[in-house]
């Protein structure tokens, strides 16, 4: 994830003040010297940065933490609170027109993912039952109106086009009466990008404006570009007054500092985050979500939200079941991967889980999602019987399965090694796969299960 850097930094420096039984104002002096230098590594915005120790420090020196039992962690409380509030303090939701369709209009720089995040927000819309129509606007990059359209395909979702010789404001005209005339409830209007800001483009960015009067002005930000990600969000919102900014690349390997300014400098919210290229990898942007993975808290309401949205429940009461019967196969064993995939990258599963990030960066942890794939050939080189009951598997069949799944002896014997301990594992995701609620119990019977697992994809 973005912030994994910044992460390890504060943890750092965390661990220090929760070591100490009093905390004095040198002790914290220090701490955010520390915390300064990580924020302003992350690419974070020097203002921004200014504004946020001294507001930080203005409150960790007050009686009630000096003399608290426990200063280090009410310090960290605070540090908590302000990272919340910097990215906006709370989640602000999506607009809805009182008189549909309710109209996004996408802006942004060349290259900032706006064709595919148009289409990622209109699949989130898909899931929640409502009827939006995509508006192909982008007449000048090559291909960009057939992309649409084949990502309109993949989701289900039309899309709106006018033959060429159309100018975007008339393709944004028209979309809008169309969307009236065939009961489509939001409409998301992707249009043109430039390498740099422009005159031109902020001008035909006005008139499509005028025309449709949109409920939403999202600003679709590359946050892999650091501070030049909010110099274009304060230079796009000074001319077209946006209402929110959606952040992209944010599982990519950058500093992260754009989703920590932006807010502050532009003062407007972070609506949306993608957290990878796969058209459902888009979220809602929750600042105290993001401020907890930040300091390394783990996220557990984000990855009980992806389980229910993505898991089958039937398919994860037999799955529990028969792990508590101990009937658990390598048939299964397959499923059940399928089922944890749909969840995304196992490396921001484990991001969300409190405690794992550090284990992660232990020796035995080294998730790999290529091992993943390898894992699996292993299991379907395996003959039925051999899959329900691995006992079977003598030396000439594990040479046999190694071969065919162009595998090694070796990782075809760490994985039948290691099948129980993955079994038990997988046996903290049921939990969370079962009956509602059962989150929390997970997320402690993971943390324990943790302690000396060994991850097989590695």
């Amino acid at each position: 994830m973005a912030f994994e850097g910044l992460t390890s930094r504060l943890q750092s420096v965390f661990s220090k003040l929760r070591g100490k039984g009093k905390v004095s104002e040198d002790d914290v002096n220090e701490a955010m010297r520390e915390v300064r230098l990580a924020l302003l590594e992350a690419d974070v915005n020097f203002k921004v940065v200014k504004e946020f120790i001294a507001k930080v420090k203005e409150k960790a020196v007050g009686s009630e933490v000096m003399e608290s039992f426990t200063p280090g962690m009410v310090i960290i409380d605070i540090v908590n609170k302000e990272l919340t509030e910097l990215m906006g303090g709370t989640q602000s939701k999506l607009a809805k027109s009182n008189r549909p369709p309710t109209v996004i209009m996408m802006a942004g720089l060349q290259g900032a993912g706006k064709t595919t995040t148009s289409a990622k927000l209109a699949k989130l819309l898909l899931k929640g039952n409502h009827r939006p129509l995509l508006v192909a606007g982008d007449i000048y990059r090559p291909a960009a109106i057939k992309q649409l359209q084949v990502l309109g395909e993949q989701i289900t979702v039309p899309v709106f086009t006018l033959p060429a010789g159309n100018s975007p404001v008339e393709i944004a005209r028209q979309a809008l009466q169309h969307a009236k005339d065939n009961g489509n409830d939001y409409l998301l209007i992707d249009t043109a990008g430039r390498l740099h800001i422009d005159e031109e483009l902020m001008e035909e960015l006005r008139q499509i404006h005028e025309v449709t009067k949109p409920d939403e002005v999202l600003l679709v930000v590359d946050a892999m570009t650091g501070q030049d990600a909010v110099n274009v969000a304060e230079s796009f919102n000074k001319q077209l007054e946006l209402t929110g900014v959606v952040l992209t690349k944010l599982d990519g390997d950058t500093r992260g500092g754009a989703a920590l300014s932006v807010k502050a400098v532009t003062g407007c919210p972070i609506k949306f985050a993608a957290l990878g290229e796969k058209i459902d990898a888009l979220e809602p942007f929750h600042p105290e979500r993001m401020a907890s993975r930040i300091l390394g808290m783990g996220d557990m309401l984000s990855l009980i939200e992806k389980a229910q949205s993505n898991i089958d429940t039937e398919k994860a009461k037999e799955m529990e079941r028969k792990m508590r019967n101990a009937e658990f196969t390598f048939d299964d064993f397959l499923e059940q991967m399928d089922q944890v995939k749909k969840l995304g990258p196992i490396d921001q599963i484990l991001d969300m889980i409190p405690g794992m990030g550090k284990m992660k960066q232990m020796k035995d942890i080294k998730v790999d999602e290529k091992q993943m794939g390898r894992v699996e050939a292993i299991v379907h080189s395996m003959t039925t019987e051999e899959k329900q009951n691995p006992d079977l598997i003598n030396h000439s069949r594990r040479k046999r399965i190694a071969t065919g799944s162009g595998t090694s002896l070796a990782d075809v014997n760490r994985l039948i090694k290691q099948f129980d301990e993955m079994r038990r594992v997988m046996k903290q995701f049921s939990d969370m796969m079962g009956p509602k609620g059962k989150g929390n119990k997970m997320m402690k019977q993971l943390s324990k299960a943790g302690k000396g697992m060994k991850f097989p994809f590695r």
